[in-house]
């Protein structure tokens, strides 16, 4: 039943597909890019537990720690319906490890999630409205470090738009899978467009600062989780940044469904 219910809230019509989703850090320099970094990694748990593959495609590292920002594709059933659920800003409230004087921190990051749309589906981009931007992939050193300029970076020049993977092997390959998350994101824009013209479905987008957050993670004075649109509070912090995000995110999909039907039903009273 609760895999019948489960499905019956994923029908939307790209949640089947695969996710490509960003992370950023917020204002607050070290503290937030070492928060983008803790929710990246309570992600890529996520997916592994959910039975995903994980694709990370991009990672852009902090000036002392942490990251400012990362991109990463997450492959299997209904990736995008579930992952899209997260979408938004997300606040840590800790003792900072960076604070001298072991002070309390606030520290934001935003997730944002489009769907990857399959080749076949993909639009047409004039190629003189790209540019190619090509340098070396960037990382914590070892086996893994490119000494080549393959990474690759695209920018949509009309729209400012851009991808980046430094993940691949050859140039070829990263320029394929950015060209892959570009075309997703200006899929993405111009769905977002027509649903404005329409009517504010997506609702409005926030700074990623105080008061914008859909979920606080407090690690000091209490220890708890609670997201702010379902009032569902968790107080296994740990079990939570381990990955164990699927409490949350059912209970986001349930309210965002519940949302919607009555948004539906004052529409039809409406007309009535």
């Amino acid at each position: 039943m609760a895999a019948l219910e489960l499905a019956a809230l994923l029908g939307g019509e790209y949640d089947a597909n695969d996710a490509v989703a960003s992370l950023h850090a917020g204002a607050g320099g070290t503290e937030s890019q070492d928060w983008a970094e803790m929710l990246l990694r309570m992600y890529l748990r996520w997916a592994e537990r959910e039975g995903f593959e994980v694709e990370l495609d991009e990672v852009n590292p902090g000036d002392e720690a942490g990251i400012k920002s990362a991109t990463f594709i997450v492959r299997g059933r209904n990736a995008y319906g579930l992952l899209s659920a997260e979408r938004g800003v997300h606040r840590l409230v800790r003792i900072s490890p960076y604070d001298a004087s072991s002070r309390r921190h606030t520290s934001f990051a935003s997730l944002d999630v489009i769907p990857l749309l399959p080749e076949d589906q993909a639009i047409e981009i004039d190629p003189k409205d790209l540019r190619i931007e090509t340098y070396r992939s960037s990382g914590a050193g070892g086996q893994h470090v490119n000494v080549t300029d393959s990474a690759v970076r695209l920018t949509h020049i009309p729209t400012g738009i851009t991808a980046a993977c430094q993940n691949e092997r050859s140039q070829q390959q990263n320029r394929a899978v950015a060209m892959r998350i570009l075309t997703s994101r200006l899929m993405d824009l111009a769905r977002r467009e027509r649903a404005e013209r329409i009517e504010n479905l997506r609702g409005e987008r926030r700074d990623i600062e105080f008061g914008s957050q859909i979920r606080s993670y407090v690690l000091h004075p209490y220890r708890l989780v609670k997201d702010h649109r379902t009032g569902v509070e968790i107080g296994d912090v740990d079990r939570v940044l381990d990955g164990d995000v699927r409490p949350l995110i059912e209970a986001a999909l349930r309210h965002r469904a519940s949302a919607g039907a009555e948004a539906g039903g004052s529409t039809d009273g409406a007309r009535g």
